[in-house]
């Protein structure tokens, strides 16, 4: 099987990419991925340079593909190797370049190592990760690193010799509530109250809340909510990435797939949330607003997405990394992966002892993060749904 690297997703044939990968999962489309690539989101600028990888069957067709960067940095991963780069590079060698199989600026748990329905799923992983780790040494790169795995393909780089990392997310999982009302009821009362206070102070201040589709939205709008994503970044001295001509292109291209959160006082808009979906899940990407009320933020990350959630019979809802403070909110606390490969030897087994006992860490803290559920303790005796 030939694999072969390729620069830029638009020069693969046009639905290529896709009878691999498939449409469900709006991060591994390649109208996603590609848009990246054409809005200056990526390369020169940022960091990120594609090489991705397309396995090819006897025919010429692709079986399997992977999405693969070379990095001159570690911005956008989401999975921190900081601590890393440092000690290499006070070594005396250069950490970077490093080679990152990831979803740009996007901690979200999926696939990485794709394979067309019905070709042969060893075979095809085989040569995809053979061919990375060839790559990591043709480029002179440090290290490769496969990041928010999924269970099958992190189980799959641990038998080539990769070394797992854990992290933890909090994620909100729908138990088939027919309403936000059924959520609340699995919830102890201090919980439920203060939620329920919470939408209160948004609805009391006079704000109306939108959920509106990524192809119906006007370019006012995403203007508006282009600027709100702007000025979370603004706020933090951190980079906002994606361009607003980004984001034109992929509700042109995958709409139904974007759904936006708008909180309006008056006509006028002063936050919003940009969110991706598939056919399962709900993903929390980005936030921003330009006038504070008490719990906005709150009420247009979280109970909206939940709410929508509900309404369209999705499982999942993943608002993005980090936070403790969603737990009281229903997000608790799941356990992510990513797999690394370090190709100098000592440094490879001082990075495995590290992981090692950041492993044990996190489950410890994994332990205590879910002792503070607010779910009641009786819910599953009594029932889901109400």
């Amino acid at each position: 099987m030939h694999v072969g690297v390729i620069n830029r997703l638009d020069d693969l044939a046009e639905g290529q990419w896709n009878r691999v990968a498939g449409t469900r999962n709006p991060f591994l489309r390649s109208e996603f991925l590609a848009a990246l690539e054409r809005h200056r989101c990526l390369g020169e600028a940022f960091g990120w340079y594609p090489q991705h990888l397309v396995a090819y069957d006897d025919e010429g067709e692709p079986a399997g593909v992977a999405p693969l960067y070379l990095k001159d940095n570690s911005y956008g991963e989401f999975v921190f190797d900081w601590s890393w780069a440092d000690a290499y590079q006070r070594s005396g060698r250069r950490y970077y370049p490093k080679l990152v199989s990831a979803i740009p600026y996007t901690p979200v748990t999926g696939p990485r190592l794709l394979v067309r329905d019905g070709a042969d799923r060893a075979a095809v992983i085989d040569a995809l990760v053979h061919k990375s780790l060839e790559l990591t040494r043709e480029t002179g790169s440090s290290s490769l690193h496969w990041l928010f795995t999924d269970g099958a393909d992190t189980d799959a780089l641990l038998d080539y010799g990769l070394m797992r990392r854990t992290g933890c997310h909090f994620h909100w999982q729908n138990r088939d509530y027919r309403t936000f009302d059924d959520f609340l009821r699995q919830l102890n009362s201090r919980k439920r109250k203060k939620i329920g206070r919470e939408r209160r102070y948004v609805a009391d201040a006079g704000i109306r809340m939108e959920i509106i589709h990524g192809h119906e939205a006007s370019e006012a709008l995403w203007a508006t909510m282009h600027r709100f994503y702007r000025s979370t970044f603004e706020r933090k001295s951190g980079i906002a990435t994606l361009s607003l001509d980004f984001f034109l292109d992929i509700c042109q291209t995958m709409g139904e797939q974007v759904v936006l959160v708008c909180a309006r006082d008056g006509k006028r808009a002063v936050a919003g949330a940009i969110n991706l979906r598939s056919d399962t899940a709900l993903y929390g990407r980005h936030w921003g607003c330009s006038d504070h009320y008490h719990s906005l933020h709150f009420e247009t990350c979280f109970y909206q997405g939940i709410d929508y959630c509900i309404e369209h019979r999705l499982s999942l809802f993943e608002p993005g990394a980090q936070g403790e403070h969603k737990i009281s909110r229903g997000f608790l606390p799941t356990l992510t992966w990513s797999a690394h490969w370090i190709e100098d030897d000592p440094f490879r087994e001082a990075v495995s002892r590290f992981l090692a006992n950041e492993h044990e860490l996190m489950l410890d803290y994994h332990k205590d993060m879910s002792a503070y559920s607010p779910f009641r303790q009786d819910r599953d005796a009594q029932g889901d749904g109400g």
